[in-house]
């Protein structure tokens, strides 16, 4: 009894994890590793169902059922994490006098668009920086720790089109 427990476990996390991965694809437009993750998501769902289902009076299978499906989607968004698919779109505002922050960081690489605007304490320099999701958190603590007051917002692009980024993916 234990071993089936531990194997419905063992299912779902792996049939959880297959979903969450395959959602994550989806969105991101690999549609072609999501079609071929599908399949053998379902195969694995059908599995553990079926188990399942043949010992319906189990209290403990359908624990484990639940237990299992629960810890896949936390094992996926870890590895979700870990793969860091995609780009990250920083907006960035310090005062305008820091505006060495531009080039400082477009000698570590990244590609910065800026511009000075007016904000409710005065002239400010406003850039907006794309990076590898890879390397969103180093991206935010360099920003940091040379600039601890800078206002950031970062978010997700869908789509992108030319620029920086494109030129880099070329060379």
């Amino acid at each position: 009894m234990l071993e089936t427990v531990l194997l419905i476990i063992v299912i779902n996390v792996t049939y959880m994890t297959l979903t969450t991965l395959r959602l994550i694809m989806v969105i991101k437009g690999y549609t072609k590793v999501a079609s071929i993750l599908s399949m053998v998501e379902v195969f694995v769902y059908l599995i553990g169902l079926t188990m399942v289902l043949d010992e319906i009076s189990n209290p403990w299978n359908m624990a484990a059922y639940c237990f299992g499906w629960g810890l896949g989607v936390y094992v996926g968004s870890l590895i979700e994490r870990r793969l860091a698919l995609g780009y990250v779109l920083f907006e960035i505002i310090v005062d305008a006098a820091e505006f060495e922050i531009v080039s400082q960081l477009r000698e570590r690489g990244y590609g910065v668009t800026s511009w000075f605007a007016d904000g409710k304490d005065g002239r400010k320099l406003c850039m907006t920086v794309i990076a590898k999701r890879k390397k969103e958190k180093n991206l935010r603590a360099v920003i940091l720790q040379m600039w601890p007051k800078a206002f950031i917002v970062s978010y997700e692009p869908n789509k992108l089109n030319g620029g920086f980024l494109a030129k880099q993916m070329r060379g």
